[in-house]
């Protein structure tokens, strides 16, 4: 994990990449739990039988439950010190090239691409990158906003 004391150490590592993370596995029961939580129960998700059969040859994690991990990505990625608080602004491009196998391991890479700053404090952009074991192709590409309120 990379700490920065303050914003301003922050913005001064735009262009430099994080990570990446430790490998996770992603479970059937994940993704069966994100399911229930969103009623999106499509069968290429939670029907381990018929998914055999399917395109992927396997149940998949949703692309939003892949989407859903990077702020525990992020947590490990990179932590700003010296602020009232950091939330989450929002997201700019979001793409799922590839999906994710339930029992795939996947780990993320950040790149921090923007700081600048705003009425409400610090807005960075971190060009989060999940990557699956083996796979050449990415499961997530986002560019995630956070918002950083400097300590008073």
């Amino acid at each position: 994990m990379r700490t920065f004391a303050n914003v301003q150490e922050l913005k001064a590592a735009v262009g430099e990449t994080f990570g990446p993370t430790e490998w996770r596995t992603v479970t059937q029961e994940q993704v069966n739990t994100f399911a229930d939580a969103t009623d999106d129960h499509q069968w290429i998700h939670v029907d381990v039988e018929r998914a055999k059969e399917g395109p992927f040859g396997g149940t998949i994690a949703h692309g939003y439950l892949t989407l859903s991990l990077l702020p525990s990505f992020m947590f490990s990625l990179v932590k700003v010190e010296g602020i009232a608080m950091g939330v989450n602004y929002g997201l700019n491009k979001v793409r799922f090239p590839r999906p994710v196998p339930v029992g795939a391991r996947i780990r993320a890479v950040g790149e921090l691409t923007d700081v600048k700053g705003t009425p409400a404090g610090y807005l960075s952009n971190l060009k989060m990158t999940i990557e699956i074991e083996g796979e050449k192709r990415p499961a997530c590409v986002a560019e995630t906003l956070s918002l950083y309120v400097p300590a008073q």
